[in-house]
């Protein structure tokens, strides 16, 4: 029987159908203009060959597909595609079964199209897909092949990456990474699929859990192609979880010639587990690498004045808004340039430049970017002095939701706290610890700012009650540990605390500190300079400065002391750490 066309039949049912069915329908053909209708050639004329009697059984298919009775029009459609063998009709029954939810009907017509068209990747596609949807994933090893068998070559390795996709929706993971890997297994020592494939079951053994699993196929994709980003990609992925040797790979990667889309990420990775000289020095790679990489330049300005490196940060952030200026206009690029505009309001700001500082903010027009303008209007203004007009241009905020009521109150309480208000700070959170007893978070600012009011038991009260609620949550550990080593108390048991907290956060250089620290009051003094020169190197926060250059005062090394110190108060001129510690010694620089 010859196959007939479906656009034949879109007009004959238009006549008999107020609307055509979906699968069926067709846009008219235009009509041509009239200079062009005389050497217009006629369309050619492919007669269906479909029957009175097969023509009314899609009819009503159609018609039982969409009324009520759904199961009737499928299995109407679906014999109209065993006879005529036309793979649109098999596409629509499969489409029916799943506008119904059945997903095992679907099943059966995508297998009985992929029976009848073995060559298929469309019919073979759908089988895959609905196995996985159905978590029959043992039964899609098969069709997973039969998918990359019949792809063009250089398509495959998007085509793996596009089927991990479906198989991560899965339910059992686990089940899911085997399933995927015996599919790929002619694909993963393949110099040109390798470490894609490799990358695919890596992040299924990831999503499953087993991050052993996911590091040693990131290894093994990265050997068959060391310039692949996708290994890399997953090592930095598994950089989150607490697995150090994930880094090997990101930085043999880094060794070589890479993307500096791919150095940025490696920058954001460094940046969340707070090692920001590490993030700054790629950072300035990739801006010399590739300049015209505009996100490279707001990620660097504002780390850089968060670092109060403000002249820098001053420099790549106006960089950032000549750069994105050549950009079409898009929704990324304003809220980039909120961004840019918010950090150099915060270096005009931290210069007491208050005029300047208010003019960068003028020009966010986002309102979505509303809480954060005025959360830096009302720092410049509590800067000034006026903390309570401050108060109330932070409480006039409109909440569209609840996360914006909690970061309006978390803007009020920094501004407390940076007015050294520490008591209204205390009962600010303490109010809302009533509305909502148990928050974590606001349970250990609160703590925070007991410590700041010398109501130690209080503290201590509060950080253990995070921990028993909250056993991972480990800046809890190290503020309590810290505190204990500051007061000099307790001393072994802070330690024990510190060491706790850097085996949830390895490398933290604030963590490292608090070590230090304790070593240094523990009279280990060789073993806190070792922990806190290369903590500070790490990030040169003014308060490490001040721990740091005690230890090398004690150690009799004083001029070193005051050049750690020197530097501290050239960023931070104001901290109050460094500040005690240069009174406590009667240093005068």
């Amino acid at each position: 029987m010859m196959r007939f066309r479906l656009v034949a039949l879109a007009a004959a049912l238009a006549a008999a159908c107020a609307a055509a069915p979906p699968a069926l329908a067709q846009a008219p053909a235009p009509v041509p203009a009239p200079q062009e209708a005389a050497s217009a050639a006629p369309a050619p004329v492919v007669n269906s060959g479909m029957d009175a009697e097969l023509f009314y059984e899609v009819l009503l298919g159609e018609l039982d597909a969409r009324g009520e009775d759904p199961g009737s029009g499928f299995n109407l459609i679906l014999d109209a595609a065993r006879k005529t063998n036309d793979a649109q009709l098999y596409q629509r029954a499969v489409e029916i079964a799943l506008d119904a939810r059945s997903g095992d009907a679907a099943l059966q017509a995508a297998s009985a199209w992929k029976k009848a068209q073995p060559q298929s990747r469309e019919a073979n596609r759908y089988v895959l897909q609905i196995l996985v949807a159905l978590n029959r994933l043992p039964d899609s090893v098969e069709p997973l092949r039969t998918e990359l068998a019949l792809a063009d070559p250089k398509d495959r390795p998007a085509i793996i990456a596009a089927i991990t996709r479906s198989y991560g929706r899965a339910t059992d993971k686990k089940q899911a990474a085997s399933a995927l890997e015996q599919g790929l297994r002619d694909y993963l020592q393949q110099p040109d699929t390798g470490a894609a494939a490799w990358t695919a079951v890596g992040r299924l053994r990831l999503a499953a859990g087993d991050n052993d699993g996911a590091l040693d196929a990131a290894r093994r994709g990265q050997a068959i192609d060391a310039k692949a980003p996708g290994p890399v990609l997953l090592a930095l992925e598994m950089m989150d979880v607490r697995l150090p040797q994930a880094e090997v790979i990101v930085r043999k990667y880094m060794d070589g010639q890479p993307l500096p889309e791919l150095r940025l990420a490696y920058a954001r990775a460094l940046l969340d587990a707070q090692r920001t000289g590490e993030a700054v020095l790629q950072l300035q790679r990739v801006t010399t690498e590739r300049p015209q990489l505009a996100e490279a330049w707001l990620a660097l300005g504002t780390v850089l004045a968060q670092d109060n490196q403000l002249d820098a940060a001053e420099a790549a952030l106006k960089k950032y808004l000549d750069v994105v200026q050549a950009q079409p206009a898009s929704e990324q690029r304003q809220r980039g340039s909120a961004q840019a505009y918010l950090s150099l309001s915060q270096v005009a700001e931290k210069r007491g430049d208050y005029a300047q500082a208010t003019a960068w903010l003028d020009r966010i027009a986002g309102a979505q970017d509303l809480l954060q303008v005025q959360n830096r209007r009302a720092s410049i203004l509590a800067r000034q002095g006026r903390l309570d007009e401050a108060r109330k241009l932070i409480q006039s905020v409109p909440e569209r939701s609840p996360e914006d009521a909690r970061l309006k109150l978390m803007a009020e309480v920094q501004l407390l706290r940076d007015s050294k208000q520490y008591q209204a700070a205390y009962d600010l959170l303490g109010q809302a610890l009533a509305r909502k007893p148990g928050d974590p978070d606001l349970a250990y600012d609160q703590a925070m700012l007991a410590d700041k009011l010398g109501r130690f038991d209080d503290m201590e009260r509060l950080l253990r009650s995070v921990i028993a609620s909250n056993p991972n949550y480990h800046n809890a550990y190290n503020a309590l540990g810290y505190s204990l080593a500051d007061r000099n108390e307790r001393l072994p048991e802070a330690k024990q605390l510190i060491q706790k907290a850097l085996s949830f956060a390895p490398g933290d250089p604030f963590i490292s500190d608090s070590l230090g620290w304790v070593e240094f009051r523990l009279g280990n003094n060789a073993e806190a300079l070792r922990i806190l020169q290369a903590a500070y190197k790490e990030r040169p926060d003014p308060e490490i400065a001040a721990h740091l250059g005690e230890v090398l005062w004690t150690l009799g090394r004083t001029e070193q002391a005051q050049g750690v110190w020197r530097e501290g108060l050239a960023r931070s001129p104001d901290n109050e750490t460094l500040r005690d510690t240069l009174k406590r010694l009667k240093v005068n620089l």
